[in-house]
Parts: C-alpha cells; sequence; structure tokens
C-alpha cells in the first residue's frame, strides 16, 4: 500500500511538473503603445517579472491554471487565468477611477484622494466613443451638474453650457482653459485632440479669478511618452444625418377646410369653392429637409525621447445640413502640436499651438421668417414654382411668411475664421522644494463674414423683399494674452504634515478691431460680383466709432494646500482681481475660498473592512467675481448716433452712446458644496453625492429707464447698474459599477442626475422686475426676472378652457370679444377685467431635474456602448405659428372647437378680431425629454490580424447619435435653446439636433 501512494505521490509530481509551461507576451496601452515598467506576477507567489522598454516580458514555470497580475500605476489592475497559451499579450485599460489619478486643477495638480472641490472627470475613451462634432457634446449627460442646450442643431452652431444653473441674466459662459489657455469659441477644438476634460464646479475654480465664476472647464490635449518611438493614430468616420422630427400641419384639403370655416366665421366669403381639388398639396418641410452627409478624417502623430515628448495632428471635418445641405455646410481643419523638452536639469519647457480654419454657410434660424418658421407656415396648396419655372410667390400669407425654398436658394451667408492659440511655459525646480513656473498664452483669430442681398421679390408687401442689391463684409481681428507667473514650495514636515503653497499674478489684455463696410447696387445681381470693390454707394457702419474694444484684468493669486497623513485636507485661496470694466474706486475686488477634505475611510476604525474601499467627506466655500459686462460702461462715450439741425439742415453725426454708470462694481458669487466620495467592494462601485448653493449678489444688469433718459436713440442703451440676487440650489448624485466579469467580459455603467433650484431673491428696477424675450408681433415681453421666480420665468394669461356657449360668456368676467370657442382667461386679481393685469406665472424655461446615464460592455474583441440624457420640469413657449387668415396650422386644429361640448382645449379658427392670440398657457408647452444620445457597437481586430498586417490596433465600429427622443412636445426638438438668460426656451422654430448615422474607423501603428 505504502508503495502505492509513493508511485501516485511521483505520478501527479511528473504531472504538474508537465504543466508548468513558459509564458511570455507584450503589453500595450489603449492607443497601442508598448508599456515599460508593468509589473507582472503569478498571483500569491514571489515569480514575477516586470516589462522590458518594448513592452515584453517573460515568466517561467508557470503553472497551468494559476493568475497571473498586470500592475502598473494609472491603469487598472489584470488578472488573466492561465490555460494553455504559451503568448499572453494584454492590453492595459487606463484607470480613471483610481485613487492615484493625477487630476489637472487650477495651476497644479492632485490626486484624486487629495481633491476637495467639486470636480468631474471626462477621459479621452469617451469623447472617442461619442464621435462628437464639437467639445461641448462631451459633456451633456456625462457630467452632473452641468447643462447643454443646441442654440441650434445647423453645422457649425454654438452650445450653451450652464453649471449648476444660471447665475446671472448677463454672460454665463463658463471659463473654458485648452492646456492652461483660455479658449472662448469650442468649434476651433478638434476633439479628437483631447486627452481628458476637467470641470470644476464648486469655489475651488476661484483659483481662476473673475472669469471663473460661472465654473471652470479644463482641457488637457494629447501629448507624447518620454522614451517611446514615434506612433501614429488614424481615425475617419464618415455618415449621414437626417432629421429626428417634422411637426405634423395641415394637408392642402384639411387646410382649405379650416381656411373656408375661419373665414365664413368670420363674416367673409371662403376662398376655396372647390376642396377636392387640393389633394394632398405641398409638404414644404419635405421640401427643405434633406439628407446631408458629414465626415471626418483625424491623424495624430506622437512620441518621445529621453528627455522630450512631443505630439501633432491634423483634422478635417465637413458638414452639410439637413436643412440647405451644401448651403449651410460648416468644415474645419485643424492643426495641432505639443512639445515638451527637458533642456537643462530642473528646466522644463512647454509649448503647444493649435491652428483652426473654418468655414461656414448659415440660414436664418430660429426667428420670425426664418426659413423652418416659413416652412410650418406657407400654403400646402401653393407649389415651389410656378408654371414658368419661378419659385411661388407668398401672397397673402403675412408680411414675414416667404418661399422657404426660394429663401434658401436666396441666402448668401459665409463666414471664415482663422485663428491660431499657442502657450509657451517654463518651469524651474530649486532649492529641492521650490518650482517657479511662467507661462505666456495668447489667441489671435481673424473673422471675415460677408452678407449679400440680391435683388428678390418674395411677394407683395413683404418685410424680406429687397428692392437694391448689397453687400456687407465684415473684417474682424482679436488678439488677446495671458501672463502668468508663480512659484510653488513644496514640502513635507515631520513625515505626515504635507504643504504646498501657491503664489503668483497674471496679466490679461484682450483687444479688437472691426471693419464693416456695406456697398449697393452689384453687378448682375450675382453672388460672383458681391465685393465691395465693385459696388457703389458704400457705407462704413461703424462711422461713429464702437469699431475697437480693450479690456484688461491684473491679478494677485496665493493657495496653501495641506494634509496630514493625507487624511485631513485642507486648500485655501486668495485672489486679488482688477478689472479695466469698473471706474478707479471700484476697480479691484478680493476674492477668498476655502474646502476642507476627511478620508474617513484612512481612520483605525475602518481599517480592518471588508467592503468600503474609500470614502471621503469634503466641504467648500467661496467668493468669486464677475466682470462680464461691455467695456467703458463706467463713462459716457461717443459711439451713438446724433442728429443736428445746422443751417436748417440734418446732419448726421455723434452722440453719447450707452448710458454711463460710474458706479458699477463686481459681481459676487459666494457658492457652498458639501460633498461625499465613496466606492466599495473593491472599487467597483463609486458613488459621489453633493449639494450645492450658489449665490450671486449685486447682479450686473441692464435694466429699464425711463425714455426721457434717451436710452433708446440710435447707439443708446440703459446703463449698467448692480441690481439684482439669483440663488441656485439642487443635489448632485452620480453612481457607477464596473467590472470584469470575466476574463473575455467587461460591464460597466453610471447614472447621475442633478436637481436645481432658481429664484431670484432680489431686483432693483422701476417697476420691480425686467423683460426680456419675444412672442408674436408688437405683443409685451413674453419672459420677466422677478422676485420669487425663477430667472426668466414666462408671464402670460393663465387659461381655463373654452367657453362653451354665450352664458359662460356673460357670466364670465369682461373678455374683450370673447365668443363661444374662444380661449378663457383666468381673472388673477378678481376685478372683472380680463386685461394685461391678470398676466401672471404660466412657465419655467428652467429643468428641474437632468440626468444620464451610460451603459457599456466589452466582449471579447466586441465593444458597445450606450449613453443616453434626460431633462425633466422645463417649459417651452411655440412661438412658430403666424396667426393670419391663410398661414397653415398645425393639425391640432382638427380638434378645434366647432361647437357647444366638442372640445375644452383647442379654440375655435376664426378670421374676425378674438384674444385666442394672446401670450398665454395655451402657446406653453412641456419641455421635458429623454434622448438616446449615442449607441456605438464596434470591433477590434485580433492581435494575429494586426501582426499580419503590422499595426498595434485595428478598430472599426458603427453609431447612431440622437437616436431618438422621448418627449411630449411638439416642436421640432425640446433640447435647443436661445441661451438668453431672460427670453431662452421661446421655440420660433428650432433647427432640430440631427440624427446621425456613422461609419468609422481606428488604426494605430
Amino acid at each position: 500500500m505504502k508503495i502505492a501512494y509513493f508511485l501516485i505521490a511521483v505520478f501527479l509530481t511528473s504531472v504538474t511538473h508537465a504543466q508548468e509551461i513558459q509564458i511570455r507576451g507584450k503589453v500595450k496601452d489603449p492607443n497601442g503603445l508598448e508599456l515599460p515598467g508593468v509589473n507582472v506576477i503569478v498571483k500569491n507567489t514571489t515569480n514575477g517579472a516586470v516589462t522590458d522598454f518594448n513592452g515584453d516580458y517573460s515568466l517561467s514555470n508557470v503553472a497551468v491554471g494559476s493568475v497571473i497580475v498586470f500592475s502598473y500605476v494609472g491603469f487598472s489592475v489584470q488578472e488573466i487565468t492561465v490555460k494553455q497559451e504559451a503568448v499572453i499579450n494584454i492590453v492595459m485599460e487606463e484607470d480613471s477611477q483610481s485613487l492615484e489619478q493625477v487630476v489637472v486643477i487650477g495651476y497644479g495638480t492632485q490626486t484624486k484622494k487629495e481633491i476637495t472641490g467639486a470636480v468631474s472627470i471626462i477621459g479621452s475613451e469617451t469623447i472617442e466613443e461619442l464621435n462628437i462634432v464639437r467639445v461641448e457634446q462631451a459633456l451633456q449627460g456625462q457630467v452632473a451638474g452641468v447643462n447643454i442646450t443646441s442654440e441650434s442643431g445647423a453645422p457649425g452652431s454654438n452650445s450653451t453650457i450652464a453649471i449648476r444653473g444660471i447665475s446671472t441674466n448677463g454672460d454665463s459662459r463658463p471659463l473654458i482653459l485648452v492646456d492652461g489657455n483660455v479658449i472662448e469659441d469650442l468649434s476651433v477644438i478638434n476633439p479628437n485632440d483631447i486627452e481628458s476634460i476637467n470641470v470644476l464646479k464648486d469655489a475651488t475654480a476661484g483659483i481662476y479669478g473673475v472669469r471663473a465664476a460661472n465654473g471652470v472647464i479644463l482641457i488637457t490635449t494629447k501629448t507624447g511618452r518620454k522614451n517611446q518611438e514615434l506612433k501614429f493614430e488614424f481615425d475617419s468616420y464618415t455618415g449621414f444625418q437626417e432629421t429626428t422630427r417634422k411637426i405634423p400641419v395641415l394637408n392642402a384639403t384639411e387646410y382649405g377646410a379650416i381656411v373656408n370655416e375661419a373665414f365664413a366665421a368670420g363674416g367673409n366669403t371662403p376662398p376655396f369653392s372647390n376642396l377636392s381639388n387640393l389633394g394632398e398639396g405641398t409638404d414644404w418641410q419635405d421640401e427643405i429637409f434633406r439628407t446631408a452627409v458629414i465626415s471626418n478624417v483625424n491623424f495624430n502623430a506622437s512620441g518621445g525621447g529621453e528627455n522630450s515628448t512631443y505630439s501633432a495632428g491634423t483634422s478635417y471635418l465637413t458638414q452639410d445640413g439637413i436643412v440647405g445641405r451644401n448651403e449651410a455646410n460648416f468644415n474645419r481643419f485643424t492643426g495641432r502640436i505639443n512639445y515638451n523638452l527637458e533642456f537643462l536639469k530642473n528646466f522644463k519647457l512647454s509649448t503647444s499651438a493649435i491652428y483652426t480654419k473654418t468655414n461656414r454657410k448659415a440660414l436664418s434660424e430660429n426667428a420670425l421668417g426664418s426659413v423652418l418658421f416659413n416652412a410650418l407656415n406657407m400654403a400646402p396648396n401653393l407649389t415651389v414654382r410656378d408654371g414658368n419655372g419661378d419659385f411661388t410667390l407668398a401672397e397673402g400669407l403675412g408680411n414675414e411668411v416667404i418661399n422657404p425654398v426660394a429663401q434658401i436658394a436666396n441666402n448668401f451667408n459665409t463666414t471664415r475664421v482663422n485663428k491660431i492659440s499657442g502657450v509657451i511655459g517654463l518651469s524651474y525646480n530649486f532649492l529641492k522644494n521650490f518650482k517657479a513656473e511662467s507661462r505666456f498664452q495668447f489667441n489671435y483669430s481673424e473673422v471675415s463674414e460677408k452678407r449679400f442681398s440680391p435683388e428678390v421679390f418674395y411677394g407683395s408687401g413683404k418685410v424680406f423683399n429687397v428692392d437694391r442689391s448689397s453687400v456687407t463684409e465684415d473684417e474682424d481681428i482679436f488678439r488677446d494674452f495671458t501672463w502668468d507667473n508663480f512659484i510653488t514650495y513644496d514640502k513635507t514636515f515631520l513625515e505626515d504634515h504635507n504643504m504646498k503653497i501657491l503664489l503668483g499674478m497674471s496679466v490679461f489684455k484682450t483687444t479688437g478691431n472691426f471693419t464693416s463696410l456695406t456697398g449697393f447696387d452689384i453687378p448682375d445681381n450675382s453672388f460672383f460680383n458681391a465685393n465691395i470693390s465693385q459696388a457703389s454707394d458704400v457705407v462704413d457702419n461703424f462711422v461713429n466709432g464702437g469699431d475697437t474694444f480693450d479690456a484688461r484684468l491684473l491679478s494677485y493669486f496665493s493657495r496653501l494646500q495641506y494634509d496630514f497623513k493625507g487624511k485631513y485636507l485642507l486648500s485655501a485661496v486668495i485672489r486679488r482681481d482688477g478689472s479695466t470694466k469698473f471706474g478707479p474706486e471700484n476697480k479691484f475686488g478680493y476674492f477668498p475660498s476655502a474646502s476642507l477634505g476627511w478620508v474617513i475611510s484612512d481612520e483605525s476604525f475602518l481599517e480592518n473592512n471588508t467592503w468600503l474601499d474609500f470614502l471621503k467627506l469634503r466641504a467648500s466655500y467661496g467668493i468669486i467675481g464677475n466682470d462680464r459686462i461691455a467695456d467703458f460702461r463706467f463713462i459716457s462715450t461717443l459711439d451713438g448716433e446724433g442728429t443736428y439741425v445746422i443751417n436748417d439742415e440734418l446732419v448726421f453725426g455723434e452722440a453719447i452712446g450707452a448710458l454711463s454708470n460710474p458706479e458699477i462694481k463686481w459681481e459676487k458669487q459666494k457658492t457652498l458644496d458639501v460633498g461625499l466620495d465613496t466606492r466599495f467592494w473593491k472599487n467597483k462601485i463609486d458613488i459621489t453625492f453633493d449639494y450645492f448653493k450658489k449665490r450671486t449678489e449685486d447682479l450686473l444688469v441692464v435694466s429699464p429707464v425711463s425714455g426721457i433718459l434717451g436710452a433708446s436713440a440710435p447707439g443708446s442703451e440703459p446703463p449698467v447698474i448692480n441690481a439684482g440676487i439669483v440663488e441656485n440650489q439642487g443635489f448632485e448624485f452620480r453612481i457607477s459599477y464596473n467590472d470584469k466579469l470575466s476574463d473575455n467580459f467587461r460591464f460597466d455603467i453610471s447614472y447621475n442626475f442633478t436637481t436645481l433650484q432658481n429664484e431670484v431673491i432680489f431686483v432693483d428696477s422701476q417697476n420691480g422686475f425686467i423683460p426680456g424675450g419675444s412672442f408674436g408681433v408688437g405683443q409685451d415681453f413674453p419672459a420677466r426676472m422677478e422676485v420669487g421666480k425663477p430667472i426668466g420665468y414666462f408671464y402670460g394669461l393663465q387659461t381655463n378652457g373654452i367657453f362653451q356657449n354665450q352664458a359662460e360668456v356673460d357670466a364670465h368676467a369682461t373678455q374683450p370679444n370673447a365668443a363661444p370657442g374662444d380661449l378663457r382667461y383666468v381673472d388673477v386679481n378678481e376685478d372683472g377685467q380680463i386685461n394685461s393685469d391678470d398676466r401672471t406665472d404660466i412657465g419655467d424655461p428652467i429643468p428641474d431635474v437632468t440626468m444620464g446615464i451610460n451603459i457599456g460592455f466589452n466582449y471579447k474583441n466586441f465593444d458597445f456602448s450606450s449613453y443616453a440624457f434626460a431633462s425633466l420640469g422645463n417649459d417651452i413657449v411655440r412661438n412658430y405659428e403666424r396667426d393670419q387668415p391663410l398661414t397653415n396650422r398645425r393639425n391640432g386644429f382638427l380638434d378645434r372647437w366647432t361647437g357647444e361640448g366638442t372640445t375644452n382645449t383647442f379654440p375655435r379658427v376664426n378670421t374676425g378680431a378674438n384674444s385666442n392670440t394672446l401670450f398665454s398657457s395655451f402657446y406653453v408647452e412641456d419641455g421635458s425629454y429623454l434622448r438616446i444620445q449615442n449607441i456605438q457597437f464596434g470591433y477590434t481586430f485580433t492581435d494575429e490580424v494586426m501582426d499580419a498586417i503590422g499595426v498595434d490596433k485595428l478598430r472599426i465600429y458603427t453609431s447612431i447619435n440622437n437616436l431618438y427622443t422621448f418627449t411630449e412636445y411638439k416642436g421640432f426638438d425640446p433640447s435647443a435653446s436661445s441661451g438668453e438668460p431672460i427670453g431662452g426656451g421661446i421655440d420660433q422654430g428650432f433647427y432640430p439636433v440631427p440624427r446621425t448615422y456613422l461609419l468609422g474607423v481606428n488604426l494605430k501603428f
């Protein structure tokens, strides 16, 4: 028996040795670059290795079934079970969740663990998955507290970024820096160049001073790595776009019936004697909406030597419009270069430059008489062209409605931008603990715009008729520079006390020159001859001045960062900003902020837990200044238009422009944030929670004044005053889960939401409010900034159903011209009269809640991702209907009131006088929506295939952007807005964000 046991033991030992094999392989990063220095070890043993310069490793005596662990700073740990393969190649995954990840903050960096402010991070992998055209699109649904609204879906259009609500009724844009350089227009940035985006949302943004009052977005572009051979990346996609929606309107037969009914009700002869001849008619939306092409090509090269890194890239994007196709095209060429060099011991040079050239053709959008407005209101019984082949005239449809196809054909509006931005910096480490840095950043851009108006006749009395051709050429030059100088002291005392002190100063200057000339009588009425040199009667549009600007900032700042054992954290900032926007008495302001953090999970009472990986409590409070108003509003300038009588003749000259106010001073934003960061179960679950409160005081507003002051004169306007307080508060919550469920399957999901309550606390104006926006023709302002209400809330009449009979009309408060079938308005002040005094709060353009959800998985070589965004609780004003007897209407009029009891929601049709067109809640709709923003499916070819063709990575993918929007809003797009704090959310025919189908390739070699 003993011999049998001995033989069995020998057999098992020989089998075990037989299953020990040698493993070798290569380790790369997600970009296909070899990673040297990766730790490779057989789990629970001392058998390990480190990858060499080429990312190669080799392990001997590895038992089949054992687990190999790959680890590297900044990347997720990977564990691979050994089977029978001798070669195991690994692509490390960047760990954006790592507590040791270095995050860019103001004038420096911190690890995630050390951060005491509210900071959100987006990596390059997210941007690549979204295939965005503009950088702002990467933030929507990805970052809690950041809401992006598209001003239009047209190619090259801007987006409005609001971080934690609208804090001012002026310029509410956040500060945007690319590699430390201020960039105002994100359309000039190629998203493929971006390595990461960091968003500073609380008082810790105060280190950047006056321009950071609305938050800060820090963009870092890609660069190379030291000791890396030259590597290339090629990314390209192409596809097509289409509209996501058409607004249902009446066809020709329905239109004829409704028009006849309205004319008859108004005591007029119906214009259509035979409805059977009308048929379906012309669908004007079909005539203007088109399938449009989009394509992008991006090429990047990077590498590095022992003391240097470099990266360079170019890209070209072209996008046609779903309205107008190549008549509404946007194209962008970008070139970028980064170079860093340690040229002497402790000396480092950092440089980057971006050149952008854009060309844009634009159509009239979101306005009375814009293309989409006309497509909705144009009569369907009319054809695009008449029997002679000429564009059909829109006779009898009101002064603003014209043939939209003719409008596109006669549109000549082009803008060309050439811009170069650059940063050059020097840093020097000395005396062990000191580091001095100097950075010079600049922007120079030339903007050329040409607008040609040919002689054209759209119909009798049309406001868009042109009797005399003209061309306007604008040549604008913008320059700015920022020069930062700062010194940092970084030292650890008594092993556990870590302190970093920053002292610095910053100088900013921005100037501009405007040239605008208009010439008339263009030869042959042709765009090809539309040049000032060929025009007559050339007019200088800046003859009264206003053709230059010059603004400057001078700032001093200091920051103290301290931590004890990395467990108790403190950051304190004081900044002194001086701005030329204010007079001598108010030029400078002091703005302090502080933040605290406590890493609770490092406490001894939690050190033995098995489920909690990280728990940090943080809080911040600070004051940040804002000076975003026009230049020289504290003094009077002669840039207005004056008319004088000299020798009994009218002479046109200069006059005082905008009314001055020497007392204006800094707008101040007081920001509180309390947050909690936590992770569970080996960092698989990550939760962040924040409560925030922002109170903006001494709001800089342009307040209405009495007409006798001359503020309505040409070139003038009311003065800027400090006259308001606005408060935003809410909660942010984000939770994510990511896990590698097997060797072949990884899954991740994240969800975030933000609640927001906006309230105006104080308004110092003559009538207690500030109006804004527009509705219809000649009506009162539909939006207001008023105490106790959200900024920009809608102010109009409240409806209460439809009058069903004359008895109801007689029993109601006196309502002018009211008859059965008309809207019934609420007598809010109960004075027995319906008039403008009965206007009240009928809607809020600010969402109560925004949320995003992101899902993704990788299975073997396949990958899938999906992103969605929701906005809940906001209202939109429907203002794309021109109420004229012969204009078309929405198909909702098929459910109009036609007699007692037929409906209590949609009024009768009538050409006679009535009050149904007054601004009321009838025109306010729920703008809530849920949008599936992106779905992408990709395949990365196997290592064998890539080795055979000599590349590091080859991936193909297909994606759909803006797949579907769930909403009850009847307009084109609930996500669009003009972006105005007072008057936003009023839809005059928003250009919808298109649905885009893409096919692309990622190649790295």
